[in-house]
């Protein structure tokens, strides 16, 4: 008889016969498997009885009168369902520190560079709106093109790598744009120093810019995706704590090169600030993707078939979103709500803290002497831009804290709850395991109740307080304070809106793949239904396709919520402005408090955005309605097996 192992690759409708693995081998006896395991345990049990493409058989023994007992619809194991460790975790998530260097050396140095190369202030808010325009264009556009790439090395590394190349040149572009336009312009005869050669430089470096913002956002959404199927459902709170805390790093990393004198120790790396930060942001975004790609195996899109999508035009593409917008599931529809009201109160403390911190600190010299020299302004301005710095490095410390120390007391919702299949329907679901041995005494430290959705919602509460209190201070400590406790809620952000959509999202596909599985399993004997050639009737075959029609890739779920995010800073854009028309005084007036302003109407935003985070379920609540669905299975049977 052929091995196992041949039978399968010989065909794979056929139904080998059991595995049984000999009692004093050690090895659990697989010939009963038992419904109820999870996938990642079972797939560890059956480890050395099967390949990873074989079916998990079970046995067809006699019962003791003689009948034959029914073979059970063979089951099959995800092993990317199984639990990973922290190394892996490290190594699937550490390209988000790289990611956020690069965005830390643009947004902070990118205006600074972009004015001495003399651009106005008036038309900075054309340049960067170009963040969030692009966020809300590209990453959809990107996530779906990945959905559906069938490359062999995988659906979101061939985007990493090609984004962060594209990233890379943008950076080394924009930080000698001057030099590029220069010699080039030279070739012809231009002289560097005239006005003519001086606008098409700003033109280039605008260009640049919105060049670099595409990039970015396209290996961001390639990232993102790549947690999705990359981590366990039931790992992705902490595969997404895991990105968080490497995104604080990154953004630590990027403050203290801003700080650091570059030149006199990275000299050879450009002569001047900006460059060398370009350079080092390059090297680390390039390493991080390296190490993510390399160590973190993908699985082979080709296994899920040619997509049944086309990747659209622009114009269909527009259409496709509406629809999908439409039938998102229904977390992530809520976790959208809440981001969209959240990132117009979030706009101005990414972008107005330092001039808020400022605007502060230079109130008593100029009610002290209203009629300063302009270099005494500029001197003093300078001095408020640093106090105002030195703020967001404290925001971005105290992120990383709760980054760091935080998840050890938020009790699991998605984490601890693989998906498993039921025991009398025979069909996967997501259900909360029980007596599982706690994995390390850290688990101790978990406060019951206090789940991440509560922890999301406590945090959303404390910003929009901490905003409120912005109009009544008056101190640069007080507000460095406020701006300190907005790093809870910045890591909260970072952090739980993406577990909440990456659980879902992920559980969703393992349950999939499992069914798929399932249905690839060759029929009885009895079957009246002629099978394909992967074992379903035409008739499933047809339902499972129009199914998989109607749900969407983790590519495009996650196109949309970044498309939350970066619409509310449209409208946050636009709306700052008109307050700044009315409220902002000349630079060195004392008694503008504009700032302080946009950023109270901001916390009135955020908490608009509580009464949605109140809607968002915990997953115990989505567990509890799953066993109450088995419950029914199990009534269900019972009455089939009483008729």
């Amino acid at each position: 008889m052929a091995s196992l192992r041949e039978e399968d690759a010989r065909d794979t409708t056929a139904v080998p016969e059991p595995v049984k693995s000999p009692s004093t081998s050690g090895q659990p006896d697989t010939g009963d498997i038992e419904p109820g395991l999870t996938a990642p345990s079972l797939a560890t049990r059956l480890n050395h009885a099967v390949n990873e493409n074989s079916p998990l058989l079970s046995s067809n023994e006699s019962d003791p009168d003689g009948a034959a007992r029914p073979t059970p619809a063979p089951q099959h194991a995800d092993e990317t369902q199984e639990t990973k460790g922290l190394w892996y975790m490290i190594m699937l998530t550490i390209s988000m520190g790289g990611l956020q260097l690069a965005w830390a050396v643009e947004l902070s140095n990118g205006s600074p560079y972009l004015l001495s190369l003399g651009l106005s202030k008036s038309l900075m808010a054309l340049v960067w709106i170009a963040g969030p325009l692009t966020g809300t264009l590209v990453v959809p556009y990107v996530g779906m093109i990945s959905d559906n790439c069938r490359m062999r090395w995988g659906k979101r590394r061939p985007f990493m790598v090609g984004g962060t190349i594209a990233t890379v040149a943008g950076l080394m572009f924009l930080a000698w744009t001057r030099e590029i336009v220069g010699g080039i312009l030279g070739i012809f005869g231009a002289d560097p120093k005239s006005e003519g050669v001086k606008v098409v430089t700003i033109i280039a470096a605008v260009i640049g810019v919105y060049v670099l913002d595409i990039a970015i956002n396209t290996v961001q959404a390639a990232i993102r995706a790549f947690f999705v199927d990359c981590a366990p459902a039931h790992q992705q709170e902490e595969a997404n704590a895991m990105a968080s805390r490497a995104t604080g790093i990154g953004n630590i990393i990027g403050f203290i090169a801003g700080y650091v004198n570059l030149p006199a120790y990275l000299w050879f790396l450009g002569d001047n600030q900006f460059k060398i930060l370009c350079a080092v942001a390059s090297i680390g975004l390039a390493i991080t993707i390296a190490l993510s790609t390399a160590s973190i195996h993908e699985r082979d899109p080709r296994k899920d078939g040619s997509p049944i999508k086309k990747t659209p035009n622009i114009i269909a593409f527009f259409f496709n979103i509406l629809k999908s917008i439409k039938r998102l599931p229904p977390q992530t529809k809520r976790v959208c709500e809440v981001q969209f009201f959240a990132w117009v109160g979030f706009f101005p403390l990414l972008f107005y803290t330092s001039s808020y911190i400022g605007e502060i600190y230079v109130q008593p010299y100029l009610e002290e002497n209203p009629n300063m020299t302009l270099e005494e302004l500029e001197a003093l301005y300078e001095q408020a831009t640093r106090i105002g710095t030195f703020a967001l490095l404290v925001n971005a410390i105290v992120s990383l804290l709760t980054n760091i120390f935080l998840p050890f007391f938020i009790a699991p919702t998605f984490d601890g709850h693989p998906v498993s299949v039921n025991k009398h329907t025979g069909q996967p679901v997501a259900t909360k395991t029980t007596g599982l041995p706690r994995r390390s005494y850290l688990d101790y430290l978990r406060i019951p109740g206090f789940t991440l959705k509560r922890a999301w919602l406590g945090s959303l509460v404390l910003f929009a307080v901490s905003m409120f209190c912005t109009v009544l201070v008056r101190s640069v400590a007080g507000a460095t304070v406020l701006i300190g406790l907005a790093g809870i809620t910045w890591a909260m952000a970072l952090w739980a809106p993406w577990a909440i959509i990456s659980g879902e999202i992920s559980r969703r596909d393992a349950i999939a793949r499992v069914q798929r599985l399932q249905n690839m399993a060759p029929p009885q004997s009895n079957d009246p239904d002629a099978p394909s050639s992967n074992g379903n009737s035409p008739d499933m075959d047809a339902e499972l396709a129009n199914e998989e029609e109607e749900v969407d890739q983790a590519g495009v779920i996650l196109g949309i919520h970044n498309m939350a995010i970066a619409v509310p800073q449209v409208v946050a854009t636009v709306g700052s402005s008109i307050v700044f028309k009315f409220l902002q005084k000349p630079r060195g007036t004392p008694g503008d408090h504009s700032f302080a302003i946009v950023m109270a109407l901001g916390g009135i935003f955020v908490l608009g955005s509580c009464i949605f985070a109140a809607r968002i379920k915990d997953d115990v609540d989505t567990t509890e309605e799953a066993v109450h669905d088995e419950a029914r299975g199990a009534l269900l049977a019972d009455e089939d097996a009483g008729n």
